[in-house]
Formats: C-alpha cells, structure tokens, sequence
C-alpha cells in the first residue's frame, strides 16, 4: 500500500540520530513550556524558531523540532491544571475544574498520571488519523461556513451555564463580560477603536496570555493569601504516586471518545484546542448526567480535555498540510516557519516533499511514546512541586507569571492589565461567579463576531442566513437545549428529594 510505503520513508528520516534527537529535545522542551503559567504552545513554538535558523535545521529538521515542542506544550499544560489550579495554557483551562479538586482530595499524582495517559491516547489517535483520514477529513471542514462557525460558537457559550456553574445567569454575565472585552481594539471593518478609552496599549486588543494568567495566577495568589496567610502550605495532600489502572480502564471508552471529537475540532480551521477541550468535556459532562460527579474531582473531568485537546492539536495539523489554512494560532506559527522556509503547504505538499509529510508524522509517533515514558516516571518530580512552602512557590509562581508575559510583549501596560485581572479574578471568585466563560468569551469572541460578520456580508444582510444549513440548524437546536435542559434537570432532580422529605 501507498501508506505503508510513505511511513517507510518517514520512519527512515524520522529514525536519523539526528532528527530522532530533535524529536526527544522538542518534547522535554515543550514540557516544561506547557508547565509554566502563561506559556502555551504558541508562543513556545514562537519564542524557539530562532533555534532553527541558528541550528540550520532543513525543513523536515525544523518542523519535527517544533510539532514535538507543540506536542510537549500540550502534554505539560496539564501539570500546573492539576497541582495548582492554574492553566499552563488555555486548552488546558478546562483539567482545572476536576484535575485541581482530584489533588486536593490526595490524588495529584493520579490526576498526572491519568492526564498523561490521556494525552497520549489522544495525541497518537489524532496522529493517526492525520496519517490515514487526512485528505478526507479536510472536506468536511469546507461544509463549515460562517453560518456554521457562529452556531458553533454559540453552542459553547449556551452550554457554559450547565457546565461552568450551578448559577447560569452568574454564568451568562460571565460570558458577557468576556465577550466584552474580546471587543477591545480596533474594529477590524471601519478601522475604529472600540472600547479603548483613547488608550493606545489597548488598540491592539487583549491578549488572552494576560487575561488568563491574570485571572488564575494572580487572582490565585490574592486568594491565597486571604483565606491562608503567608504561613499556610497548599491544600493538596501527597500520596503514594502509582499507575491508577482502575481510573484507566475506567475511563478508556471516555478517551476514545474525546480524541474523536477533539480531533474533528482541531480540523475546523480556527477551533484549536480550546474548542476540543471544551467540546469533549461537554459532552462527557452530559452523557454521565446530574448525578456523574464533574465539577467535584473525577478521573473522567480528567480524561476528557486532555485526550480531546491533544487530539485537536493533532487534528489542528490537518487544515495546515492539506490546505494550507492554519487550524489553531500554533499552526499558524509551523506555516509561518513553513514558508519562511520555501515549502508551500496544500494538497500537493504530499506528492511534491513526501518526505517533508512523513517524516513529521513518523516523528510524531514517535514523539507520542517518547512523551508518554517522559512523563509517567517524571510524574513524582512534578508532584514534588507542592512540597515547597506556599511562601515560596506563590511568589515563585507570580514572578514566571510576570517574567513570561514581559518577555512575550516587552510591556509594562501588559504586567498591569495582568494585576488588573487578577483584580477581577479575585472579585469574580468573591462573588461565585466562574472565571471559564471569561476566558472562553475572550478566546471565542472574536472569532464569534467574525463569523456573524461574514455571515452578514454573504447573504447581505439576511438573518436568516444563520440557519440556512441543516449543520447550522442542528447547533441551533444543540445550543438552545444545551441552555434550557440543565434548568429542568435541576428541577427534576429537587422533586424527588421534596417528596421524600
């Protein structure tokens, strides 16, 4: 078969000493990237190109290089998720809410472990299918158009009530006040600021870094302090650190399911992992029901947007390679390198630089089994991080927060909008009012209003435009019952115990 014949030719470039060493360095690398708060794979990926050009990597070179640092970043996201309630990046944001509450129950190092395996499961599932469906499953992005893009969009904020909180009007103003100020900046049709208060540090809008470090870190450290003191340890019990093959078996059928639909998500161009992760945990969220426990610390909440973020950062290469469309801002910055490097990615990259093609995917499978050894034994190491006094870690935590965002934007006007949102984050939690669908309307929101835009300029103005498709009317549907049903749920679910009662 062609297949096999074309992963011959990559497992022949990718098992050069050479390359081979690129693919272990770019994982332990990008682990360590993806640990840190407020370094995604990104701006990971970003910060280390230089590194290709001074090495002189050719292009398959580079690009092994820089897809295992992506594929580390997303492995190591979960780490900082789970052992201190604050996301390495933001598809990580959403290990947080059951990864978080499983250390302080005393089972950090099962939540690691559990992520871990996760991830691989969804990282070599996506690598996979980027290996044998890539060429179909890059139509199916084509039956998306604005319409499509904005009931998608839609569903995640619809759902955002049911799944963020028990308060879904809390978790209504919550998106709102992210869509809000997703809107800052300079309006991208009339070229108008928007929002701005005639700051000029705010034309360019907010980047998501900022809000999000500021709402988890910076407000996490406020909230320490508050509720603990300077002379407090962190809440999280260490236990035994072992393999938890009860949670594993328990929660296989729930990774396969995740790296399906995390891995359709990273093919949409523009969903990304942010939307897979969401996206996997809603729906795992939903078919265990009221009564499954998310929320409070289960392997399940766990699973999910690690097998469903790393399957979309898999799928997200899709787009990239057969069209030539980036699938999340990470791709973006492997195209960017791509044609920095002459090579041209689209359909006839396949035929034209095979090896280019197979030797990242060989690299990527390999990649996989490299990260899956690194950091299941590494996993004592990482727990090992809560044993430091929270006197230190807190401010150790704070100072990368403030290093990495500087070091990104060379701002000051940055390191205070952080401060600030760590203000908001510490008044939002104050108030039990979720931060996730602030980060999620800050992430989306633009990508949201460019679709309705376009959508608008399509059918000239036409609403009904945003249900012209069956794809479209069927998210409409999806959205609207996913914000209605939880309200009768919780209904339900009181009767039975008035009854009793």
């Amino acid at each position: 078969m062609d297949i096999l014949a074309n992963l011959a030719l990559g497992f022949s470039v990718a098992l050069t000493p050479y390359t081979l060493m690129l693919a272990v360095i770019g994982c332990f690398l990008g682990t360590i990237i993806g640990a840190l708060p407020g370094l995604g794979p990104s701006n990971g990926v970003a910060i280390l190109i230089p590194i290709t050009f001074t090495l002189g990597l050719d292009a398959t070179q580079a690009l092994v290089l820089m897809t295992a640092v992506y594929y580390g970043a997303m492995y190591g996201g979960r780490i900082s998720s789970i052992l201190l309630n604050i996301p390495g990046d933001e598809p990580a944001l959403m290990t947080t809410l059951d990864g978080y509450p499983m250390a302080k129950a005393g089972r950090a190092g099962d939540a690691l472990v559990l992520s871990g395996v996760a991830s691989f499961v969804g990282a070599l599932l996506a690598t996979i299918g980027l290996m044998l469906l890539a060429p179909m499953l890059a139509r199916v992005a084509y039956l998306f158009g604005p319409s499509e893009y904005f009931a998608l969009y839609l569903l995640a904020f619809c759902t955002l009530g049911g799944m963020a909180s028990n308060n879904q009007a809390k978790a209504a103003l919550a998106s709102c006040i992210g869509l809000g100020i997703a809107m800052i900046g300079v309006d991208n049709n009339s070229g108008l600021p928007r929002l701005t208060g005639g700051n000029l540090h705010l034309m360019d809008g907010i980047d998501f870094l900022v809000a999000i470090v500021g709402l988890f870190a910076i407000a996490e450290v406020f909230f320490f302090i508050e509720s603990h003191g300077k002379g407090s340890s962190i809440g999280v019990k260490l236990e035994k650190v072992r393999i938890p093959w009860k949670d594993i078996r328990e929660t296989t059928p729930t990774m396969l399911r995740s790296s399906g639909v995390g891995f359709i998500a990273g093919i949409l161009p523009g969903a990304g992992a942010s939307l897979g992760s969401f996206l996997t945990y809603m729906v795992e969220k939903s078919i265990a029901g009221p009564k499954g426990g998310f929320g409070t610390g289960v392997a399940k909440g766990v699973a999910a947007p690690e097998a469903g973020n790393n399957a979309a950062a898999g799928g997200a290469l899709v787009p990239m390679l057969t069209l030539g469309v980036p699938g999340s801002g990470t791709t973006a910055v492997l195209l960017a390198l791509l044609m920095t490097l002459n090579i041209t990615p689209g359909p006839t990259l396949f035929t034209d630089r095979p090896e280019v093609v197979w030797g990242l995917i060989a690299s990527l499978l390999i990649a996989n089994f490299v990260l899956l050894l690194m950091n299941v034994p590494m996993v004592k190491i990482f727990v090992k991080i809560l044993m430091v006094p929270a006197w230190v870690l807190l401010p150790g935590v704070t100072m990368i927060s403030f290093v990495g965002i500087y070091s990104l934007s060379g701002s000051y006007f940055d390191l205070l909008l952080m401060i600030g949102f760590g203000g908001l984050g510490y008044i939002l939690r104050k108030l039990d009012i979720p931060t996730v669908p602030v980060i999620l309307g800050i992430l989306l929101g633009g990508n949201m209003e460019n679709a309705l835009r376009r959508a608008m300029v399509l059918s000239d103005g036409d609403m009904t435009y945003l249900f012209s498709s069956p794809i479209s009317i069927g998210l409409w549907v999806a959205a609207i019952a996913g914000f209605i049903a939880p309200m009768f749920l919780r209904g339900v679910l009181r009767k039975p115990q008035a009854v009793t009662d």
